[in-house]
């Protein structure tokens, strides 16, 4: 079977999506971005998903990985975030292999981002508990035990102070505040601490866009535990859907 398979990523507002060499763990295609369609009922990503493959070079008989904002259990999307509430309690799995007519697998968007730093990335054959987090509109949280995902973990939405603190502490608030790298840094350092008292990680990956930034906060925070940037940056979501559609494909 070819080491390759299509990663897609389903955003809020974008859908990004290529074609994944597994073995070399890289893009292999142009990653094609298409916004996510107004609504995002399943029908209109369905048919926004069928136009990105049409337009992948080589993407005949290729495995379907796609990572979404939701609980995923066993290809039923269990949530919604950002998009239809027709979402909720779809079998994902079944709807995207009857419109897309290939074998599909789906998963949370920060499991994927997660699984893509296991296999191609910062947590490549670390042992011990990772714990993944992406920050941006809110916090995303995958957890890692010797390489093997423990699958939807919602630890973004954590309380503290009384407040579900993603509302606090992802960089949407930063930006919604206007607040400074070393502001925000005291918002993250509570939230770390209380996964890292709750949990016992040996390690913490931040991935998300600002993770690019990583040296202007990641150096502020005091912690137990070491933390480090993302390898796999804007292409951890496909990565790690590919790599999910593949594993399970020859499972």
């Amino acid at each position: 079977m070819s080491k390759r398979a299509i990663g897609i990523d389903i955003g809020g507002t974008g859908i990004k999506g290529a074609i994944v060499d597994l073995k070399k763990g890289k893009l292999v295609t142009e990653r094609l971005r298409y916004e996510t369609p107004k609504g995002g009922t399943p029908h209109q990503i369905a048919q926004t998903l069928q136009d990105l493959i049409d337009n992948l070079p080589n993407a005949a008989g290729l495995p379907v990985g796609i990572c979404f904002p939701a609980i995923v259990k066993n290809g039923v999307t269990m949530s919604a975030a950002n998009v239809s509430k027709e979402w909720i309690g779809l079998d994902a799995d079944q709807l995207f292999e009857k419109e897309l007519n290939r074998t599909v697998h789906v998963l949370n968007d920060a499991d994927a981002a997660g699984l893509a730093e296991a296999k191609f990335g910062a947590a490549k054959k670390v042992k011990g508990l990772v714990i993944m987090t992406t920050l941006g509109t809110g916090i995303g949280t995958a957890l890692l035990n010797n390489g093997k995902l423990i699958p939807n973990s919602e630890f973004g939405h954590l309380e503290i102070d009384g407040v579900d603190y993603e509302s606090m502490a992802a960089y949407s608030a930063k930006e919604r505040e206007n607040l400074t790298f070393a502001q925000w840094a005291k918002r993250l350092q509570k939230y770390y601490s209380r996964l890292e008292a709750l949990l016992s990680p040996d390690l913490f990956i931040v991935g998300g866009g600002v993770s690019k930034e990583h040296e202007a906060f990641l150096p502020l925070l005091k912690l137990k535990t070491p933390i480090i940037p993302a390898e796999n940056r804007n292409s951890a979501g496909i990565m790690g859907a590919a790599h999910w559609a593949r594993k399970n494909t020859i499972e």
